[in-house]
């Protein structure tokens, strides 16, 4: 990465434009006074040139400090400081820089550096924070030994490391700044152990409010189940004397891997059966094993310039779907993945934001931080598992951990070692790192004399920057089925290369019906004629479960964009099949509930798109409403059966059987609530004792506009728990009808427990707004306008929570004239809002550039 200039930072950061370090760094040692409003800290770091250097500028980053002083060997350094950092002659020789600068952590709102958090301090230094607290050179091929002291009244003081006692803390393993943490305050924590394959004790803790306690022994099994897996699966044992979780309220991400003190939002950690969804449970489990994993994939080998950040986050990310599918089951985690892939990352790919898994120029770091690094960046290495074999894939794994430990790599560095192992070129594999956009595919197919063959066309759209895509390889999994249902042909990886490939499929005794990306095991949108007999046909037989639930989704989608083109209704084939499901016992609870969430909003939009048609907001939700009492009206004599048949005796369990049956009660409590009212769910709502069906039944009675007194009562229950009031505050917004959910929106603004500040308050509103389709495309454009003027707002105060909103906007341009005018005019707002941050500006002006 190409240094910013010591006077102003340049418009855009190139990859191509990587220089290595002028200095290296050997140890680092801080010591923290701490003060609300002026904190001093000073630094003693030991520096060495870097013979690889090719700018020998001593420069070291730093915005928002004060400089009280500054000496190299002790002698004054004559530093030349700007708003972004300074620069200092240094000798060509080693030598200890030492400075003490000051910071005032209770008026940083935008809760990065070192902040406050309702008295609390913490720190949040991915990617640029450290900068904040003092000057340093924070790029993530700089790693240090760090020790730290930290002087305050405050009952707990954390840092990265071993503790030493006396709030001093030594961690001996090199680390980049972007893995600085600190947290004081005055908390309690849960106490547990872990004991290493390899015998070595470990203390764990996490660390809350007072208050919080009762809610950390799930994020504490999920930890050591995380660590036990890490071995058992990549042979991975974690490495210190201590590993500590802390739970922040306020926190702009769900989590940060910070070496040894994993800094938690406490949405992402803290879990009761009472206050807690299954949703809830599930996240937490997920996003502890993924910090954890970040130990090796991140921590221990870390990136060698934030162009790489896939590297770590989308091996992670795949690490911990491997234990959320080993946990939970492979099959539905499978389905939630693609889900969330398909209604962020596709939706990403294909408008203003699309970039390279691995970009090739930024403005402002933090706007990377996208679905395509993170759950693209997984399919990747999901498909590169797929292409080499299970054993090929942990032996390459095996060699990395081994031949990168403590050192800051590339993608070309985790390649590489698969190419060493299998003696494979992945040179074209790696077009999946550098060319955005989903590949499109086209299948042909033809049946003569016992052979049947697969025709499969590759393409992919332009993106900005990128008009024309070489062909990638992309492995298509692919089953044949007779007539009768029975799987003739089990499953077979198709190589994709080229941009058209044929693959044949001999002896059989008649045309077969295809099972094409069985797993999904490529990010492609597939383009086949298929009728809806044949998508019907895989939904009963299917042995691929993924599969089967995708010809489900595909009758679905079919029937919805019919209604809105054609106001046709929902036909009896689809209906049947929906029913053949519902009644059998062989499938899964939670699976039967997937087929029965339908097509997404995104999906019917971008069908729409597809087809030439201009998507109609108001027309998709007024169809969906029909739609969703159709069916509901086609199963209402086995509705009471199948809610009945899934209520549970005994105590809540977060576990996978429990949760299932919950999913597929809950959604028959839906479609029983189209029907009766919401007599059904007004019961659930009474006698819950779990959050997970006193929510959906409050859910059910929002949506038949019938639970008013339901809604305040949960209001009363609930008003002094922080985390239950976003789940509310959301619902509002979530479940207004039409036009009405701006209005909403607006109210919760003005309610007293409304704190723009607060990332998770914020994102419970405007996040439901902008989900809230038809609400936030309101043919008056209202939703538009609020959402621009509390960006405008959030933006001085929180940069990075209102650029990642921004994103509410990205396809503005699918829309009839008078929308796209509306939110045209409300990003242009925007745009010329007075000392609009980098972060949102960016944001904005790539989404114009549509």
């Amino acid at each position: 990465m190409k240094d910013a200039s010591p006077a102003t930072p340049p418009l855009e950061i190139f990859l191509s434009d990587y220089t290595p370090p002028a200095y290296l760094v050997d140890t680092v040692d801080l010591t923290f006074k701490l003060d609300p409003t002026a904190t001093r800290v000073l630094s003693k770091i030991a520096f060495r040139p870097n013979p690889d250097a090719v700018d020998k500028t001593f420069y070291l980053h730093g915005e928002q400090l004060k400089l009280i002083s500054a000496t190299i060997d002790g002698k004054d350094a004559q530093a030349k400081v700007t708003d972004l950092g300074l620069t200092a002659q240094a000798p060509d020789a080693p030598f200890i820089w030492e400075a003490e600068v000051e910071i005032s952590p209770s008026t940083n709102t935008a809760l990065e550096g070192l902040y406050m958090s309702k008295g609390m301090y913490c720190t949040q230094c991915e990617a640029e924070g450290f900068r904040k607290i003092t000057y340093y050179p924070d790029r993530p091929d700089v790693m240090g030994v760090f020790t730290v002291t930290i002087e305050g009244s405050e009952k707990v003081k954390l840092s990265n490391g071993n503790d030493l006692g006396d709030g001093k803390w030594h961690d001996p393993w090199p680390k980049p700044a972007y893995l600085f943490a600190l947290v004081a305050g005055d908390l309690v924590n849960l106490h547990d152990t872990f004991t290493t394959k390899s015998g070595r004790h470990v203390d764990l803790n996490i660390y809350v409010r007072d208050g919080d306690l009762h809610k950390t022994a799930f994020g504490m099994d999920a930890l050591k189940r995380s660590m036990t897996w890490d071995e058992e699966v990549y042979g991975r044992e974690y490495d210190l004397d201590l590993f500590n979780i802390v739970a922040v309220d306020d926190f702009n991400m769900g989590a940060m891997e910070n070496k040894g003190l994993n800094i938690f939002n406490s949405s992402a950690v803290l879990a009761s059966p009472d206050t807690s969804t299954d949703g809830n449970f599930a996240r937490i489990e997920t996003i502890i094993a993924h910090e954890y994993f970040h130990n090796w994939t991140g921590n221990r080998i870390t990136c060698r310039d934030w162009f790489q950040l896939c590297l770590k986050e989308g091996l992670t990310v795949f690490r911990d779907q491997q234990f959320s599918g080993d946990t939970r089951g492979h099959a539905v985690e499978r389905i939630n993945d693609v889900l969330q892939l398909r209604a962020r990352q596709f939706r990403e790919d294909n408008g203003p934001l699309a970039h390279p898994v691995r970009p090739e120029s930024f403005v402002e770091i933090n706007n990377f931080y996208t679905a395509t690094v993170y759950e693209k960046g997984a399919e990747v290495i999901g498909m590169l598992k797929t292409l080499i074999g299970d054993d090929a894939y942990y032996k390459g794994c095996e060699l990395y951990f081994t031949r990168h430990d403590g050192q800051a790599c590339t993608i070309e560095d985790w390649l590489k070692c698969f190419e060493d192992t299998t003696g494979r070129d992945l040179t074209q594999f790696k077009l999946w790192y550098q060319q955005a956009g989903t590949p499109r595919v086209k299948v042909g197919e033809s049946y003569k004399d016992g052979t049947y063959t697969l025709t499969f066309t590759q393409s992919t759209p332009a993106t900005p920057g990128q008009d024309t895509k070489d062909p990638r390889v992309i492995p298509i999994a692919v089953g044949l089925l007779n007539d009768a249902g029975e799987e003739i042909q089990a499953t077979r990886i198709c190589e994709v290369t080229d941009e058209i490939h044929k693959f044949r499929f001999t002896g059989l005794d008649a045309k077969p019906v295809p099972s094409i990306n069985r797993g999904f095991s490529a990010p492609i949108i597939l383009e086949r004629d298929q009728s809806n007999e044949e998508r019907a046909f895989l939904l009963a037989h299917d042995t691929d479960p993924f599969n089967k639930w995708e010809s489900g989704r595909a009758l679905g989608r079919d029937v919805l964009v019919r209604m809105v083109t054609e106001d046709a209704t929902p036909d009896q084939a689809y209906l049947d099949a929906l029913e053949a499901v519902a009644r059998d016992d062989t499938l899964a609870p939670d699976f039967k509930a997937l087929c029965f969430s339908g097509p997404s909003n995104d999906d019917i939009q971008q069908a729409l798109v597809d087809a030439g048609v201009t998507p109609d907001p108001t027309k998709i939700f007024l169809a969906s409403q029909t739609f969703n009492l159709s069916i509901s009206q086609s199963l209402q004599d086995l509705l009471p059966r199948i809610y009945a048949e899934m209520q549970i005796d005994g105590p809540y369990r977060p576990v996978a059987e429990d949760m299932g049956k919950r999913d597929w009660g809950n959604a028959a409590l839906a479609m029983l609530s189209r029907l009766d009212g919401g007599a059904q769910a007004a019961k659930q709502f009474a006698t819950a004792d779990n959050m997970t069906q006193q929510l959906s039944a409050l859910g059910c009675l929002l949506r038949a506009e019938v639970g008013e007194e339901q809604n305040q009562a949960f209001y009363d229950q609930w008003k002094n728990d922080r985390l239950v009031m976003d789940k509310w505050f959301s619902m509002q917004v979530m479940f207004a009808k039409l036009d009405a959910a701006p209005k909403m929106a607006k109210a919760l603004t003005e309610h007293p427990d409304f704190d723009m500040t607060n990332p998770n308050r914020f994102r419970a509103v405007f996040g439901a707004l902008a989900g809230n389709t038809a609400g936030f495309h309101s043919p008056d454009g209202s939703g538009y306008a609020l959402l621009a003027d509390w960006l405008i707002k959030l933006d001085a105060k929180n940069p990075q929570t209102a650029a990642r909103m921004s994103t509410a906007y990205e396809t503005w341009k699918r829309y009839d004239a008078d929308r796209q005018g509306m939110m045209r005019d409300a990003l242009e707002r925007i745009k010329a809002a007075p000392k609009l941050s980098g972060d949102l500006s960016e944001m904005v002006t790539r989404i114009l550039n549509a």
